[in-house]
């Protein structure tokens, strides 16, 4: 492993350990670097900040893992998005609530989006309000994970991705019936 790569993980090692003792507003790039023994330069010249430092440590543990696009349908992509979650529970949880620029929701809202976009792109019923279906679609997943991570007994992976699963498949049942309502209209009305 190059050296680059062991500074990173020692920092993003340090940085995991103080999560688990302090908010992450309250922990300072000086505190990330005492801990692993590194000075602020060589933090600096890895990282912009500790929100980059955030980010980089969700980019190796899943992102560098999977190729999103070449999953059979979306479903699959969430499931193993959903299992790196739960494996690391405690350190998304905490992740999911930091707040403002380049925050980590920031970051994941970045990421998903274009993924929705590709699996909805067929099924995303209107060209024109595409970017609010996938910013809607977007919206809701997130929630569901916040929402999923925060509880106090976080089920395992595969049963909130059965949840999901679920959900999606009434969403999509309530979509046909009221495009198959529309269209029944639409011919009642011919003249």
């Amino acid at each position: 492993m190059p050296d680059s790569n062991i500074t990173k993980r020692a920092l993003a090692s340090a940085l995991k350990e103080l999560l688990e003792e302090v908010p992450f507003e309250k922990i300072s790039v000086s505190d990330i670097c005492q801990k692993c023994g590194m000075s602020r330069k060589s933090f600096y010249y890895h990282f912009k900040d500790k929100y980059d430092l955030m980010n980089w440590i969700f980019d190796v543990e899943f992102m560098e893992k999977v190729e999103p696009l070449d999953y059979e349908d979306l479903m699959i992509f969430l499931s193993n998005l959903c299992s790196c979650f739960y494996q690391n529970r405690s350190f998304y949880r905490r992740a999911f609530k930091i707040k403002g620029q380049n925050s980590f929701m920031e970051h994941f809202r970045e990421m998903l989006e274009p993924i929705i976009q590709y699996y909805f792109n067929n099924s995303l019923s209107d060209i024109k309000n595409q970017e609010f279906q996938v910013h809607f679609y977007s919206d809701a997943f997130i929630s569901a994970f916040v929402r999923w991570l925060s509880a106090k007994d976080c089920v395992p992976s595969e049963e909130f991705i059965q949840m999901l699963r679920e959900v999606v498949h009434v969403a999509t049942e309530i979509n046909e019936s009221v495009l198959e309502y529309e269209e029944q209209e639409d011919t009642d009305y011919e003249p």
